[in-house]
């Protein structure tokens, strides 16, 4: 099957002085974030999101962008990266247009972390490694491991230490939340740490680990990282940016030094073109009609397959991405039942075409996407709040899993 690329240059609502909420183009207003020797323009970095942020995805956003910012990998496991688990060297796998590639680790263990930042810098695997301190899933935390971690300083100090000792000249940057919860804030020790054992950049999801994704994230947690980190060492926001007004409002109120975009994005590739438009002086919005979509839904599907080598595995492993890309459009729910269960390109093409291709962007188009839930529970290891200080370890198989989540 022959599908027509996605459109490049969605439809637009272009305004030149102001958007509706009053946030204004950015202009020359930013610099270019500067992670160890890599500049990027504009100072926008795509969230390491599993099961997400695969090649496919990645090859998305940036066309949107014209190649513009910074597209980080889906996690990867450190133990499964040292031991060349097959789908962890899949998941690594760059396209070659790709510069600069950028991979996210998840490890708990100092030495296979370490293993793991000295195995990519010396076979040329990426040319930046981010670590996660930010998961909040409890099969995750229960084992000691993503946002459960930092609150264990002296290990996070040790992992900090390790990566950047065997990264070589790769700039090693880290992605926290605020804490377990409220009473157990762990942010700002944690960048402390982190530029005393020389990371290059801390991006702050504005959450603890206990709201998961639900409620309103915290900027002006973001604020008193930033001026709690020597000036050296940029601060990046993360947390309810929907759109690019959203992008620019939150580096004006906080003062960070960019942002790192996550469920913002979930079906909407082109908000990274947005986010150029903005920081280069314009209020320039994306506004797709569903045709737009609809080719962009089946030119993602069709991406997936080609890297998975399997058109079918291709538009399965696409159906997660169904809801997002149909927001706020009237398809109904016999569609987007039959949409979600689409086995093959035609199937989905067909699909789509029984959609009025002519509606305009929706105002419920806008907004929210992905997991929004909290529970205010985190699931933490037996004991494991009771001294931040002490040498205690996540459990054995805390990267039993194999990375991508």
């Amino acid at each position: 099957m022959t599908v027509p690329p996605a459109p490049t240059e969605p439809t637009t609502a272009t305004a030149t002085a102001a958007t509706a909420d009053g946030a204004t183009a950015a202009g020359a207003e930013f610099a270019p974030l500067s992670i160890g020797p890599m500049q990027v323009w504009p100072p926008v970095v795509l969230a390491p999101m599993a099961g997400i942020t695969n090649a496919p995805f990645r090859t998305l956003c940036r066309e949107q962008s014209g190649g513009k910012g910074l597209y980080v990998s889906e996690m990867i496991t450190t133990r499964a990266l040292v031991e060349r688990n097959a789908k962890t060297m899949q998941l690594i796998r760059f396209d070659p247009s790709e510069k600069p590639r950028s991979i996210q680790l998840y490890g708990v263990d100092p030495v296979t972390v370490g293993k793991a930042a000295r195995m990519i810098a010396d076979e040329g695997l990426a040319d930046h490694i981010d670590l996660n301190f930010g998961c909040p899933v409890p099969k995750v935390t229960r084992k000691g491991g993503g946002s459960a971690l930092p609150y264990k300083r002296n290990l996070l100090r040790e992992i900090l230490r390790e990566a950047v000792a065997n990264a070589g000249d790769l700039p090693v940057t880290m992605k926290m939340r605020k804490g377990i919860n409220d009473d157990h804030l762990t942010y700002l020790d944690a960048g402390r740490i982190g530029a005393e054992e020389g990371v290059s950049a801390i991006a702050l999801h504005g959450r603890t680990a206990a709201q998961h994704y639900g409620g309103t994230a915290d900027w002006s947690a973001i604020a008193r990282l930033r001026e709690s980190v020597p000036a050296g060492i940029p601060v990046l926001g993360n947390g309810d940016i929907w759109s690019a007004d959203d992008a620019v409002r939150m580096m004006r109120e906080t003062g960070c030094d960019g942002v790192v975009v996550g469920r913002g994005c979930l079906g909407r590739p082109w908000l990274f073109k947005d986010l150029v438009a903005i920081f280069e002086g314009e209020v320039d919005h994306a506004r797709p009609t569903f045709a737009d979509v609809a080719r962009a839904m089946v030119r993602h599907a069709q991406l997936l397959g080609e890297w998975l080598g399997d058109e079918a595995r291709g538009v399965i492993d696409f159906r997660k991405h169904v809801a997002w890309y149909t927001k706020g459009f009237s398809v109904g729910s016999e569609l987007r039942v039959k949409l979600a269960n689409s086995s093959s390109l035609i199937e989905l093409a067909e699909t789509l075409a029984l959609v009025e291709q002519s509606q305009s962007w929706p105002a419920g188009a806008d907004g929210p996407r992905g997991r929004t839930s909290g529970n205010n529970r985190v699931v933490l290891p037996d004991g494991w709040l009771d001294d931040p200080y002490d040498c205690a370890r996540p459990s054995e198989d805390a990267e039993s899993d194999t990375s991508g989540g």
